[in-house]
């Protein structure tokens, strides 16, 4: 008799289930209890989520309405959706399958009396909670320029991510603003914008996890009507929840304890935004006797890339553990390319690319994956000039940046005054009391002249039509843009425009922002500066700007994708370039800086994310030199090279730029000899600059030195502990030298960079 059951339980086996390997089957048969689902890069997550929502229908598990599953984007809840109803053959209706937002926002409206609004409530997007929250810091008599209104709201919104309601918010948290926002300000900020939010009868995203998790908390009818209702719960990309999201689904899970999370610890790489690691390693605390089952078998990449970005993410601690491995071939080894700047990082890059090109293999699937926007400004410049079609994946090209873009408008009034569109831009950007009535008085001004906006603005502050308050800032500006001109005739345009950049206030401006991306604007920037020192003259650079923003991207053409590490994510590419493992560039030397061991096995996840984007092949590159603020500053390989398992990688570099030595990948002994127009260690390369032998864990590297000392145009040396008087900062001492440029700690306006032949000694100042 058992022998007879077994065989018709075989025979009886839905279909679905032989297309699964025994991990994925052992995931989508496991439906009593808590169970987690280690799910490795390219192991067929979706497959096993999906099949088992369609596994729980077919045995009569539950009903549709009875299941509750959650993901994070719009796209993964619609690819869930046609993929069940294509292992059923047919459509499933009336379930709660959708994003978290979306599922927290129906769940809502059913209750939305209890929160204090109605159930037609509206959901405000980040334009309408910019100027709600604008008018509420203005009756606050806050100022945006003392605190800026999207910093604010970062700070609201973190902790709403937080689950942190305003009577919630701890005592003496300011978000990192401070200022006029200290001794409580900010939080009576939030407490005033949420009440407002509830007059309006709308809310914000966060709104949506926090007033459902304060349903959840306060009124237990609520949440037992959750528990009767679901029977399984279903997560995807566990390792991405924040800790609002976390509490939300503790709470639903109380009831039948029939929850299912698929995540990987390993691809968690959005801590910037919220996300915490620890809620999916602490998994089997939080639901004791939870079934763990890891899915390792790779149907994506070749044997040797998984076991690089296996040998690599394996130096992290904050891991549950697992190793991806394939049936596949073992394929080719990863290549680590060494290079001497990015320069020639972008020309070998392109050149591969026209060879793959050649070879017959796709542009699409071809991708360049970099830490930081910035990054893409290099390729982008080499793929115009090779001719090679490309798409920015998740974001603008670099000069349709809007910071970029506003930088460029500044350059444009810079060279050509006369250019009223780029004056219009920036007359009131960032804020200087030029607003739209200062505006409207210019154009006005010059129609009646047929002036330019520049020159009738130079009018105007002649005379009683703007406010005096306006009048002052229009005059100072116009007084900035000639100091700035007259800067052509002392230094080069790239440092020109540097100064340009800081004493307008715009560099501040991106500074005093604490939105997540206000870090990558600010990089963007530097990067705009490091293009401008290609070209002899900031006209011949505005020139090839123009020109390139007229290519226009066709449509439905075979591109190269370029694209930052996070964007790349849930991507797959046959062959994958990955640029500037460079220390301080990745890691990210800001990141390490402001959360220290957790960032950097952050970091670490992001290599591997990249590493495991690729099917055939990846490419590591890295330089010896990046052009930094216009001077060229050494950079170290990034540790993550080091890390890398050397038998599964081929390590290269040019004309022995680069050895292995038994210490990692550091620059080779004979770098000096094999390296053309080498200096030796000691000669002078330029003013303030020296090459210098430096012996350390990763073996010999030669690099730059600036010089301590360097001579003032007024006569003597100035160098690092120099007393010196800036015209403009007052006085201050040297703090470091880079060539004929000083970082000086200035006694009032702080550290400042600025050019030696600005300062004199402070015994010579009045």
């Amino acid at each position: 008799m058992p022998e007879s059951t077994d065989l018709m339980a075989a025979e009886m086996s839905p279909p679905y289930l032989e297309a699964l390997n025994e991990a994925q089957r052992q995931a989508v048969e496991a439906l009593d209890g808590p169970v987690l689902v280690l799910a490795g890069a390219g192991t067929g997550k979706t497959r096993a989520l999906t099949t088992r929502l369609a596994h729980l229908l077919v045995t009569g598990r539950a009903t549709p309405g009875q299941i509750l599953a959650v993901t994070f984007t719009n796209k993964a809840a619609r690819e869930m959706r046609e993929r069940v109803a294509d292992l059923l053959q047919r459509p499933v209706e009336g379930w709660w399958l959708g994003t978290f937002h979306a599922v927290a926002a129906r769940m809502l409206r059913r209750d939305a009396e209890r929160v204090g609004l109605r159930s037609d409530f509206t959901i405000l997007d980040t334009d309408d909670q910019l100027r709600l929250l604008k008018q509420v810091m203005a009756a606050a008599g806050i100022e945006d320029r003392k605190a800026p209104v999207r910093a604010v709201l970062g700070v609201i919104q973190s902790w709403k991510d937080r689950g942190l309601a305003p009577n919630k918010v701890p005592p003496g948290q300011t978000g990192g603003l401070g200022g006029e926002l200290g001794g409580g300000r900010l939080v009576e900020l939030y407490r005033a914008y949420q009440e407002r939010l509830v007059t309006l009868n709308a809310c914000d995203f966060g709104d949506l996890m926090l007033h459902t998790l304060t349903l959840f908390q306060t009124c237990p009818e609520v949440l037992e009507n959750y528990h009767r209702r679901f029977r399984y719960l279903l997560v995807d990309e566990y390792q991405d929840i924040n800790v609002a999201q976390y509490l939300w689904l503790r709470l639903l899970a109380q009831g039948h304890k029939n929850i299912c999370c698929v995540g990987d610890d390993d691809q968690s790489i959005y801590g910037w935004r919220g996300a915490e690691v620890g809620n999916i390693l602490r998994f089997e605390t939080d639901f004791p006797g939870a079934k763990v089952i890891r899915l390792e078998r790779n149907y994506r990449s070749t044997g040797r890339i998984l076991a690089t970005a296996s040998g690599l993410i394996a130096h992290n601690r904050g891991r549950l553990g697992k190793t991806l491995w394939t049936e596949d071939e073992e394929g080719a080894k990863p290549r680590v390319r060494g290079l001497w700047d990015g320069e020639a990082e972008a020309r070998f890059i392109g050149e591969e690319i026209e060879d793959l090109q050649r070879r017959g293999l796709a542009l699409s699937q071809i991708a360049i994956l970099v830490r930081t926007g910035a990054q893409t400004r290099a390729f982008e410049e080499r793929f115009i000039t090779l001719g090679l079609p490309y798409r920015v994946v998740g974001g603008a090209r670099f000069y349709e940046r809007l910071e970029v873009r506003d930088a460029l408008a500044y350059l444009r009034v810079l060279e050509s005054p006369s250019h009223d569109l780029a004056f219009e831009r920036i007359l009131n950007k960032p804020k200087r009391g030029l607003g739209d009535a200062t505006l409207r008085l210019l154009h006005q001004a010059a129609r009646g002249a047929g002036v330019p906006l520049y020159e009738a603005a130079r009018r105007l502050i002649e005379t009683d039509e703007l406010r005096p308050a306006a009048r002052r800032s229009l005059a100072g500006l116009l007084a900035d843009f000639a100091r700035w001109r007259g800067l052509s005739d002392t230094m080069p345009h790239p440092e020109q425009a540097e100064i340009l950049l800081d004493e307008s206030g715009y560099t501040a401006m991106w500074q005093n922002d604490k939105s997540a991306d206000a870090p990558g604007r600010l990089d963007n920037l530097k990067e705009l500066v490091n293009a401008m020192a290609e070209f002899e003259s900031l006209a011949g650079f505005l020139e090839h700007v123009a020109l390139v923003m007229e290519l226009n991207e066709a449509e439905g053409q075979d591109m190269v994708s370029l694209m930052t590490l996070h964007a790349a994510k849930g991507l797959e590419f046959d062959t994958v370039f990955l640029p500037g493992w460079e220390e301080d560039l990745f890691p990210s030397k800001r990141a390490l800086d402001e959360s220290g061991q957790r960032a950097l096995e952050e970091e670490r996840r992001l290599a591997y994310v990249g590493l495991t984007r690729a099917r055939q092949r990846a490419i590591i590159s890295f330089a010896a030199n990046r052009l930094l603020h216009g001077s060229w500053a050494p950079a170290i390989p990034s540790r993550f090279i080091d890390e890398l398992p050397k038998e599964h990688i081929e390590v290269e570099s040019d004309a022995g730029l680069y050895g292995a030595t038994a210490g990692g990948f550091g620059f080779g002994q004979d770098f000096a000899e094999t390296q053309p127009g080498f200096a030796p260690a000691g000669d002078r390369l330029s003013p303030g600059m020296a090459r210098a032998r430096r012996r350390g864990a990763r073996g010999d590297s030669f690099i730059e030195l600036t010089a301590q000392t360097i001579e003032s145009p007024s006569g003597g040396n100035l160098g690092r502990g120099s007393r010196v008087f800036h015209q403009k900062f007052g006085y201050g001492q040297v703090a470091h030298v880079n060539g004929d440029r000083l970082d000086i700690e200035f006694d009032k306006a702080g550290r400042k960079k600025v050019i030696a032949s600005f300062v004199v000694p402070a015994d010579q100042a009045g």
